[in-house]
């Protein structure tokens, strides 16, 4: 039996159900999913200032999960605010859905597209693609032009237009596989792939398989280095918590 915490960086209870019913859809017999958020932070991610804000959440969560016995641990927000951070505090393994996915992607396909949500964003996806040595994979980046939350608002717009943003990536781009640039879209990856018959993929889902087989394998995150447990000194005020 393992625990894999999927944490969602940003505030949005809606949003944190998405992912953990993306995350319990594909998980494993015997894995159970804890499916959070923090209580403070941004209530989405869409840009650098959100993501340093959200970074100290998945901190505070990693924290929480690691004292409640699981096995690893998600970061369910495609910049993967806070990895490194999060991976020293960690014993277990800790995945960024955005690394996921790109690694996913480049196993069963030559090049990938990416669709996110509003533009500003594409600068996010582009320094995660050069840090993880995914640049000459990824053949065009395609944003919608909503915010985040419009996946959460009921009216089915945004599920649309990531549509049809996937359809003009295949039909454009030479793609073999299309990355869902967020993690409020985990839940549209089955139907796309069924519909444009190439593989669309939820960095959620993929996070959770990587997790099970990297727990499976009894490999936790290496201590040896740069990861290993923070140096400890006092942390003042707020920060005291995260001793």
């Amino acid at each position: 039996m393992s625990l894999i915490q999927v944490i969602n960086p940003n505030t949005s209870q809606a949003m944190t159900e998405t992912i953990g019913a993306a995350a319990r859809a594909v998980a494993a017999p015997g894995t159970e999913i804890l499916a959070v958020c923090p209580s403070q932070g941004v209530p989405s991610i869409e840009g650098h200032f959100d993501e340093a804000i959200a970074a100290i959440g998945v901190l505070e969560q990693v924290r929480l999960g690691k004292a409640q016995g699981v096995s690893g641990h998600i970061i369910a927000c495609f910049g993967d605010p806070g990895l490194l951070a999060a991976r020293e505090l960690a014993s277990g393994p800790v995945i960024g859905i955005a690394e996921a996915a790109m690694h996913t992607a480049t196993l069963i396909a030559t090049r990938f597209s990416i669709v996110t949500t509003l533009p500003r964003t594409l600068v996010i996806a582009r320094h995660l693609l050069q840090q993880y040595g995914f640049t000459h994979h990824c053949a065009a980046l395609h944003a919608i032009d909503l915010p985040v939350l419009a996946l959460e608002d009921g009216s089915g717009v945004a599920q649309e237009k990531v549509r049809q943003r996937c359809i003009q990536a295949k039909r454009e781009d030479g793609s073999g596989a299309i990355v869902l640039g967020c993690g409020g879209m985990a839940s549209l990856a089955q139907d796309l792939t069924k519909e444009l018959g190439l593989p669309v993929i939820d960095g959620v889902s993929a996070a959770v398989k990587m997790v099970e087989s990297l727990v499976a394998l009894g490999f936790g995150t290496s201590k040896h280095g740069d990861l290993d447990y923070p140096i400890e000194k006092p942390l003042s005020a707020a920060f005291q918590h995260l001793n």
